[in-house]
């Protein structure tokens, strides 16, 4: 992605990218990687059923959200913000938003961009939110754009739990595969 995709005053003919944040995605799919890897050796050392159904009761949910946020992207264009998410997409006209609304909870911040008849969120969990948050504010009417989400743009908060979270979770699941592999700790 080139620098001018991500300035918000390009001009109106260009389109920035944004995407999930890599640095989530990375430890969540090394989480999914070793979560395989020890189903896949569970299943070779001929372990309980139990064992097996537990963890391919993890990784479902896993292999689900890693996929889901590595496909997902928001695309801001001279005309409309396209959330892309896997197999289907959504878009919205900046001349059909009604509001602009933001909303933070601790770290996590989600901004609501509104019609008459369709809505789309997007949280601080994409890479570089505070262009995304500026590049669309740009685009939309200004009358349509909260006090909360102007506060917001200011001052976007960085969300980091969920990597961290993400991190302790593949290095816990990187030791049970020590374990199973080696017997003892």
């Amino acid at each position: 992605m080139s620098q001018a995709q991500n300035d918000p005053t390009a001009s109106a003919h260009d389109t920035a990218q944004f995407r999930i944040r890599r640095a989530f995605l990375l430890p969540l799919g090394l989480l999914l990687a070793l979560s395989v890897a020890l189903l896949i050796l569970t299943l070779l050392q001929g372990q309980s059923t139990g064992k097996i159904i537990v963890l391919s009761a993890l990784i479902i949910p896993v292999a689900g959200i890693f996929l889901e946020s590595a496909t997902r992207s928001a695309e801001i264009g001279p005309e409309a913000i396209t959330i892309h998410k896997f197999l289907r997409n959504r878009s919205l006209r900046y001349d059909e938003v009604t509001e602009v609304e933001a909303v933070v909870v601790k770290k996590r911040a989600f901004l609501s961009i509104s019609s008459e008849t369709h809505f789309l969120i997007i949280s601080n969990a994409y890479a570089d939110f505070p262009t995304l948050v500026r590049s669309l504010l740009s685009h939309v009417p200004d009358e349509t754009v909260t006090e909360q989400a102007q506060k917001m743009a200011a001052n976007p908060p960085v969300k980091s739990s969920d990597i961290i979270s993400c991190w302790i979770a593949a290095a816990l699941m990187a030791l049970i595969l020590a374990v199973q592999l080696f017997g003892r700790f």
